[in-house]
């Protein structure tokens, strides 16, 4: 069940992207919260980028600078107007993550940041297969998201932070192998890497 505060941010953009600037702060800010999982890649102008559950189009913006070719899909109305008018260079496409209307072998890089933790568990796996058939072969998905903290100090600003916007599949996805889901699905996974205390994790997965 969402908070209050989670329903007044996905509401009022100034609070949305207020609460993301002081989040990102662990990691040295927004900028570098953003790339963190994008960072180093070898991608070119033509390469066809996914920016999935793109929301208000933050990531999107640091994605058109690896290629011209950037889709953002989003199941939210509101998210993507914002989106059009923060980013107007990307393409959108209104659709749930779990049923993308791509056909397969689509996409060189598919990313999203911080959206696979207001999934549930069926939805979750529906999401990471479907990435993996809009992917070409030798395509990476990158993503980032909450991981328990390995700092107990962290923990917290986590609860904390958790019951002030999350939902009941925050907490789910802390339990969660995404390692071991993206490996079912048949991904080759790198080792991740952890962030703030352990509480943020970045997994690249690449198709066989």
């Amino acid at each position: 069940m969402a908070t209050i505060f989670r329903d007044l941010s996905y509401r009022y953009q100034w609070l949305y992207d207020g609460i993301s600037r002081l989040a990102a702060l662990s990691v040295g800010g927004e900028p570098r919260f953003r790339q963190l999982a994008i960072q180093d890649l070898t991608l070119n102008s033509d390469s066809e980028i996914l920016d999935l559950c793109c929301g208000s189009g933050q990531t999107t913006e640091f994605l058109l600078q690896l290629s011209n070719n950037v889709t953002g899909l989003d199941a939210s109305p509101l998210s993507l107007k914002r989106a059009k008018n923060n980013v107007p260079l990307a393409t959108y496409v209104e659709a749930f993550a779990e049923n993308m209307p791509f056909t397969d072998n689509s996409f060189d890089l598919v990313h999203t940041s911080a959206a696979l933790h207001e999934m549930q568990p069926q939805q979750l796996r529906k999401i990471i297969a479907e990435v993996y058939r809009v992917l070409k072969p030798g395509g990476i998905f990158t993503l980032v998201d909450f991981h328990p903290p390995t700092n107990p100090i962290f923990w917290p600003g986590i609860a904390v932070f958790f019951w002030l916007f999350e939902t009941e599949t925050a907490w789910e996805l802390l339990n969660t192998d995404l390692c071991g889901l993206l490996k079912e699905s048949g991904f080759v996974v790198d080792t991740p890497s952890l962030y703030a205390g352990g509480s943020l994790q970045v997994l690249r997965g690449s198709k066989k």
